[in-house]
């Protein structure tokens, strides 16, 4: 008997990890299983979105497996611009592409989706497939499907007009009726009356499993998603869950045995998988269309550009060299078709330097090019500093090149609101970019869904080391202590085998931060596009977009731009000359300053390593500062040594080969930067710059084979056409230093740093230590502007100010601007900093003082009256202490605004009704009161403390000085680290340690646990930054009384440092500072105060003498302490006259108060009731 032919199967309702926290068929593991099933194609069709797409298209074809592109739409239940709750559901419905038009008509519906049709689902309308069905073969979809539906709310004839509404559009042999059969009840009702409806209108059939899955022993993993997903856990009764485990990629046995009464419907997914033939197009580069002023032609433009800047760039000193060097540029790129990139990127930093928004000197490899440098795209020299073009653009291998550029980061939107206006808005999107379940996210959001105590997670994920690309794999290796637990105790075995299947899952979609997309037509004729906070984003990330040949731009914000623009500016208000252009990047005093270790506030040398370094090194030109932000790097860094040895004793320095020597001499002989490793292969061997680009790369990514070929080139030359080298051996250098040299490249090339990108850094780092030096003021306030979010970091510039010796002055109404300003020799506190006082009206304050300064609260007011001046506005003007120079107190001030405020009203109304002085006018007067109509009376002034906690309230910092300024000494003696250190880059080596801080508590937020107790989560400063205290409910009831808003007190806890979030403190004790003897350690003094309390000698608060613990009395008393007068500072002692026992109510703190006393006297009467303040008695 003939052997039977081999039964076919393809899967074409796949959903991948990118149907967010819901599918769970991994692409990276799912073809070894479809392959181990015999089975030759796969579609993907996530919900609603095209994320996967090109990830799958690469893993299928290199398992050998077809790929089939689609998704799983949703279609409006009306049209897609209708959204009215409850009403506008949808339905879903598969698509797959046959060929370029498919895919090219399925990316518009897609798109669509999210730009017009999102509501709560990216939907797309029966109106959007009339138009671009072409292409597409269609399936009836799922039970969530239109005709199902139809179906289980009893309306068969409504589901047979939908099925052949649905073929009449995709036409005969597209459109499919979907059958599926996961053992759920509606499939009972389903299946039969869709077998019925193919029977009677000649629609076929398709077998289809709902793969949400790969293995049926992945169900419980995929709960665990969803469970993440919608916050629930495993345990909730209420969570979404598929109601059996028949969701995943069953073999081509199971389906023919599921579908045994119509085995056609199986066999007819591989007729469909036949028809389906999109195949991706990668490297064909899609540039968009520049178009040169007056009609010129683009490439003579940018040549144009190019030689008028070169004369620009070295004026009289233009060499053959140099003529000879753009000359190559301007024909690679012209070769390599890249001349509209390069004028795409001219234009639009013409537009921001033209606009005034600053832009950096370039990033990353774009450097290297003289041509960039000419035309202004670049501000570094790429000759002086030895520069490779070919590391940016190699003409022996094409691939996009890619200039990223930075901006000030609050006008960055500026940019590329031009570039939207100027290739229209359809053609721009952002990049699209992913986050993942890092290994210890992925035990942690594991761990929260399997209801496992937070500690007992906590201790697992801890000891994943923190390290860049750490897995749970690598981790179970390195970590022995992990590796025990998985091993010995179940519940962490089974964390961390669940943990691994859902490692390196994308948890969400975001926009990537500079990213951005141009195309030549319109975007959706290229990529699916999402949307993320209202903005176009294409659905594939930036690598799959660069693939694809489309122009993406990195457009950078960054800080430090806009510092050193801010400080530009300021110094030019006092030296007019000034340009940051025309410093000299070998000024003696900025690098005698850095080899200080003066950096604080200086871009990328202000860490602690860093500045140790800067320290050992003794920079001396900016080759120094460039070699160092190569080599502060894991890695590169175990050869600082070296570089600083031979740095000291230049005459110990040996080169293998003297051809090395001028190579290496900038780095002290040792191997730094990339492009030495191409200069190498190219004077020792004879490569060309390009095959030096190409071994560089196959280093860079170990591909030792290729490492390997190339070793026999290096060392005796190659005679292969077009790949012509003498090598090493026929330029004199003996075979074994050749083979010497090229493993010492080996062992470097991995950790090699592109010089040209450290060289944007080091001009950046330069400019803003030159600024430093010099222009300490201006440069100090534009710093402190930038950071005026960030609390901790203005606490850090102002403590540096002070070792600078400029004073932080708070806010002055007749000097401050929005931002911090230099005056005189010291920095001013901006306005910006107040809360509730506005932009609009900061202009206009400052406006308005142009011609005459303000001369009281009364003036201030009435030349500002209906410029969003409000009594909010004014009072936190007064509080921060903007007034403090023109009236006598701050307290004679809150009292009279709304007389102020009232009389500025009645005098304007008065103006507006025409009752002005005619007389005064007519003698050319301004119509203006005599001197300040309004006198603000002569009232005494707050205590200091109250005035600084003024100041905190309404800006968030102390401005005039600090509460803890007169503990210093005690700080000295009690503190055993700063906030600044645990909230630093070190802060892990504090982690689980215990440490004691002298601070204040600036916010105390008291919340109720599960179990119905108190804890709090309190936030202390001290004189160097803020932190977050834990106070769990055994401490709190201890030390409630001590933990009150403005109150100096000494805490002593664990420290707790937890990836991606900022150290806090789990505290296990705070006292006040005024019982605490510096002299002895935390513990004794709190076993002394335990004494203190429990004798009840000398202390304050309320002694209560009460009948017994259960009284009635009892009971009416605690209800008046705990919840009518609680939250105070006052202590509460009782008595119990039946057993005559004393105790401290350690859960009761008090606010004193002559209701209470009245009250507690009236339930127990006065002889009871006897309160003591200090150790004066009264009653």
């Amino acid at each position: 008997m003939p052997e039977a032919k081999q039964r076919q199967f393809t899967h074409l309702h796949v959903h991948t990890e990118y149907s967010l926290l819901d599918g769970a068929c991994r692409i990276d593991r799912m073809f070894e299983h479809l392959k181990s099933m015999g089975q030759t194609a796969c579609a993907i069709t996530d919900h609603g979105v095209m994320y996967g797409c090109v990830a799958f298209f690469d893993a299928a074809k290199a398992a050998g497996i077809k790929p089939i592109i689609g998704c799983e739409v949703y279609v409006a239940t009306r049209t897609r611009f209708d959204k009215v709750n409850r009403i506008d559901g949808n339905s879903h419905l598969i698509l797959l592409c046959k060929n370029e038009t498919g895919y090219k008509n399925l990316i518009k519906m897609v798109s669509a989706g999210f730009l017009e049709g999102f509501y709560s689902k990216p939907r797309i309308d029966k109106d959007l497939l009339e138009q671009y069905h072409e292409g597409l073969i269609c399936l009836s979809a799922c039970l969530a499907g239109e005709i199902p539906k139809a179906i289980l709310a009893g309306d068969y004839e409504r589901a047979k007009q939908t099925a052949l509404y649905y073929r009449d559009l995709f036409g005969e042999g597209n459109y499919y009726l979907e059958l599926q059969d996961h053992g759920l009840e509606e499939d009972q009702v389903v299946l039969p009356q869709l077998i019925r409806l193919s029977r009677e209108t000649g629609i076929q059939m398709a077998a289809t499993n709902d793969a949400h899955y790969i293995t049926k022993e992945d169900a419980k993993m995929q709960s665990i998603l969803l469970c993440i997903q919608t916050g629930k856990t495993i345990a909730d009764a209420d969570r979404m869950e598929f109601q059996t485990d028949e969701f995943y990629l069953k073999s081509t046995d199971e389906m023919y045995d599921l579908f045994s009464m119509v085995p056609e419907a199986c066999e007819n997914t591989n007729k469909i998988a036949e028809q389906c033939n999109f195949e991706f197009t990668f490297g064909e580069t899609k540039l968009p269309y520049f178009r040169a002023p007056d009609g010129m032609d683009n490439q003579a433009y940018f040549e144009k550009l190019c030689w008028e800047g070169l004369e620009r760039r070295y004026p009289g000193k233009v060499t053959d060299a140099l003529r000879e060097r753009l000359s190559h540029e301007i024909n690679v790129v012209k070769t390599m078709g890249y001349t509209n990139y390069y004028l795409i990127v001219y234009d639009f930093i013409n537009y921001a330097k033209s606009r005034d928004i600053p832009v950096g000197p370039g990033r990353g490899s774009g450097a290297g090019s003289l041509a960039a440098y000419c035309v202004g795209i670049t501000d570094i020299d790429p000759i002086r500093y030895n520069l490779i073009f070919e590391r940016f653009l190699n003409p022996e291998r094409v691939s996009m090149p890619d200039f990223d550029v930075d901006f000030c980061y609050e006008r960055r939107q500026e940019v590329i609101d031009y570039v939207n206006e100027k290739y229209g808005r359809d053609h721009v999107a952002q990049i699209v970019t992913f986050g993942t379940m890092a290994a210890r996210a992925a035990v942690r959001d594991v761990g929260r869904v399997m209801g496992m105590p937070y500690q007992d997670v906590d201790k697992v994920a801890k000891l994943i080391p923190m390290e860049l690309k750490m897995t749970l794999q690598k981790a179970l290796e390195v970590s022995p202590d992990l590796k025990a637990m998985y091993k010995e105790n179940p519940q962490v075995h089974e964390l961390i085998e669940t943990s691994l299947k859902v490692e390196g899952m994308p948890r969400h979609a975001s926009t990537h931060a500079a990213g951005v997309v141009i195309t030549r037509e319109s975007a959706t004729e290229y990529v699916p596009l999402a949307t993320n906070d209202g903005l176009p984003v294409t659905q594939f990330n930036m690598v799959e977009i660069e693939r694809l040949g489309l122009l993406k731009m990195d457009f950078l914000g960054l800080r430090t731009l806009t510092v050193i623009h801010d400080t530009e500016t300021a110094v030019r208000s006092r030296v007019p000359e000034f340009r940051i252009s025309g410093i000299s990047y070998d000024d003696p005093d900025t690098y005698a300053m850095l080899a200080r270790g003066e950096t604080e506030g200086i871009f990328q040398l202000e860490s602690t390593g860093m500045t140790q370094v800067l320290v050992s090194m003794r920079p001396k030109n900016l080759e120094d500062i460039i070699a160092l932000i190569s080599l502060y790097r894991p890695g590169p860094m175990d050869s600082i040594p070296t570089y600083l040895r031979n740095r000291r004793e230049p005459d110990k320095i040996s080169y293998k080969t003297p051809q090395l020597a001028h190579i290496l001499d900038v780095t002290n002989g040792c191997i730094v930067y990339q492009e030495q490793v191409m200069q190498i292969f190219r004077e020792l061997a004879g490569f060309s710059f390009g095959q030096a680009d190409n071994i560089r790369r196959a280093m860079s990514k170990k591909k030792h084979k290729v490492m390997e070929e190339e070793r026999e080139h290096f060392v005796h030359g190659c005679a292969e056409p077009g790949k012509e080298c003498p090598g090493c051996v026929k330029n004199g250098i003996p075979e074994q230093v050749a083979n010497e040299i090229y493993d010492e490249m080996i062992s470097f090339a991995s950790y090699a740093f592109n010089k040209s990108h450290a060289a944007c850094y080091a001009y950046v780092a330069f400019q803003t230590a030159y600024l430093k030096c010099h222009y300490p003021h201006e440069f100090m306030a534009a710093l402190l502007t930038s950071v005026l979010d960030n609390t901790s970091k203005v606490i850090e510039y102002t403590t540096e100010c002070q070792r600078l010796g400029i004073k932080v002055l708070q806010p002055d109404i007749n000097i401050s601007r929005g931002g911090f300003t230099a005056d005189g020799g010291c920095i001013r506190f901006g306005l910006n900093a107040v809360k509730s006082v506005g932009r609009n009206l900061i202009e206009a304050v400052v406006k308005e003082r142009k011609d005459r300064p303000y001369r009281g609260l009364y003036d201030f007011c009435r030349r500002l009256y209906g410029n969003e001046l409000n009594r909010r506005a004014l009072e936190n003007l007064i509080k921060c202490g903007a007034f403090d120079a023109l009236e006598p107190s701050r307290r004679g001030m809150l009292e009279c605004v709304e007389g102020i405020l009232k009389s500025v009203e009645t005098d304007m109304r008065r103006n507006l009704e025409g009752q002005m002085d005619l007389f005064g006018m007519m003698s050319g007067e301004t119509a203006e009161p005599a001197g300040n109509d309004y006198k603000v009376p002569k009232l005494s002034e707050y205590p200091s403390g109250e005035l600084l906690k003024m100041e905190k309230e309404v800006s968030g910092l102390y401005l005039s000085g600090h509460p803890l300024d007169a503990y210093r000494e005690q700080i000295a003696k009690i503190s055993t680290c700063t906030v600044a250190q645990l909230q630093g880059e070190n802060a892990r080596q504090f982690d689980e340690k215990n440490v004691t801080l002298l601070c204040t508590v600036v916010k105390n937020k008291v919340m109720t646990t599960k179990s119905n107790t108190l804890m709090a989560f309190t936030t202390i400063e001290d004189l160097t930054g803020s932190m977050e205290l834990l106070v769990f409910p055994r401490v709190l009831a201890e030390c409630r009384a001590a933990l009150q808003e403005n109150a100096v007190v000494v805490a002593n806890g664990r420290v707790s440092v937890k990836e991606e979030e900022a150290a806090r403190l789990i505290v296990e004790g705070v006292q006040p500072i005024e019982t605490y003897d510096p002299s002895k350690s935390f513990g004794s003094n709190r076993a002394e105060r335990v004494q203190r309390e429990k004798s009840g000698e000398g202390a304050s608060g309320y002694f209560l003498t009460v009948p017994s613990l259960h009284c009635a009395e009892m009971r009416r008393v605690e209800n008046l302490l705990c919840n009518i007068f609680d939250g105070g500072t006052v202590k509460v002692y009782f008595r119990f006259a039946d057993s005559g026992k004393k105790a401290l109510a350690r859960h009761m703190a008090v606010k004193d108060d002559p209701l209470l006393r009245a009250e507690l006297v009236r339930i127990l009467g006065a002889e009871h009731v006897k309160v003591q303040t200090g150790s004066a008695d009264a009653k």
